[in-house]
């Protein structure tokens, strides 16, 4: 059997004595050996560092790395920057895997995420998901909340998969960047630049870099990890943060993911025409459609990757400058997006027309 990669797992890790070890044990009872465990601990002021030594003296295989960040600097998209960094220099041309330190990955969890990246895969995004007991303390109007924003989501992002088809990201998949499951080409994270400098949303942040850079990132269903659900986390603007505001009142606007259908079908035509004339196809007025100048768009042509020329178009667009969705027009926008996901996958199976070349009146 072929050798596998060096395999690298790097965990962020803050004051997380009352988590860390089922975390630490479900990395160590993995399916498939990784080659060392980075644990980065970070301004920790409780027993969290000498439960890691506990575990470091029963597994040689494990690093820790104490940092005590500057009040500026201290948060949990610059401690998984420099867990990262430092993962990248152990890899070689391996593997490195990331989540968080709250979190209880399943015993396969790196087995399936070495298995989509031997399949092609540069990056792998996993699901996160509460674990049950805390999931079933939060009331029931926070679930039927995310509920029906990530229904929204679902539909959007296939109505995306319709237009612009990813190869390396087929449906069905899932909406999620997580920093709690996500695994990558060391290449790839170096090819990017490493991971970005933000305080939070570091994983959505990270995976937009890989995406300037063409990585093929597949929304891997299958792979899954369960964290906690508590109100009071260790990251400024994280998941915890979210959901002890919602305790109180419901946001005025929903995730920052969604946007409304037509603006959704607008943005992934315009990528998809985008492609098409990078690919030699004609440019039928595109520059025009965007209000953006012919400049513009003749330097997104030159643009060695996809990726950092759509970027690019996005943001000098007005067209395309994204709105958020009020909850109170969240039936309203999911109705619309079924509507025309409904259309276009009849466009797809019946008609065989390609929507980014049929449907370009409807964004207009």
């Amino acid at each position: 059997m072929q050798a596998l990669p060096p395999i690298i797992v790097a965990i962020p890790v803050k004051n997380e004595e009352a988590r860390i070890t089922a975390c630490i044990n479900a990395i160590t009872e993995q399916t498939v050996n990784f080659s060392h465990l980075l644990l980065l601990l970070n301004n920790c002021t409780d027993s969290s560092l000498q439960i890691c030594l506990n575990a470091q003296a029963k597994e040689p295989n494990i690093k820790i790395m104490v940092c005590d960040l500057p009040e500026t600097l201290a948060s949990a998209g610059e401690a998984r920057r420099i867990a990262l960094k430092h993962a990248a220099s152990l890899a070689g041309d391996g593997i490195i895997l990331t989540t968080d330190a709250d979190a209880t990955p399943a015993p396969d969890w790196i087995e399936k995420n070495c298995r989509h990246i031997a399949q092609g895969a540069d990056a792998v995004c996993g699901m996160a998901e509460i674990d049950g007991a805390d999931s079933a303390a939060l009331p029931h109007a926070l679930h039927f909340d995310d509920m029906r924003e990530a229904f929204l989501h679902r539909i959007e992002d296939e109505i995306d998969s319709l237009v612009d088809p990813d190869p390396a990201d087929p449906w069905p998949r899932h909406q999620q960047h997580s920093g709690a499951t996500i695994a990558m080409r060391a290449a790839i994270l170096r090819a990017a630049g490493g991971a970005p400098h933000v305080a939070n949303g570091e994983d959505r942040a990270l995976i937009e870099r890989l995406r300037l850079v063409d990585a093929r990132i597949r929304h891997a269903p299958d792979i899954s990890v369960r964290v906690s659900g508590r109100v009071d986390g260790r990251a400024t603007g994280g998941m915890a943060a979210a959901l002890k505001r919602r305790l109180h009142r419901r946001d005025e606007l929903t995730d920052d993911r969604l946007e409304p259908a037509v603006d959704a079908y607008r943005r992934v035509l315009a990528k998809a025409r985008l492609r098409h004339v990078r690919a030699g196809a004609a440019d039928n007025g595109l520059a025009q459609d965007l209000l953006i100048s012919e400049s513009a768009m003749a330097r997104a042509m030159q643009v060695q990757k996809f990726g950092a020329a759509w970027a690019d178009i996005q943001r000098l667009s007005p067209v395309l400058q994204r709105r958020r969705v009020p909850f109170s027009h969240l039936a309203r926008e999911t109705r619309q997006a079924l509507v025309l996901r409904d259309f276009l996958r009849h466009a797809v199976s019946h008609e065989n027309v390609s929507p980014a070349l049929s449907g370009t009146e409807v964004a207009r």
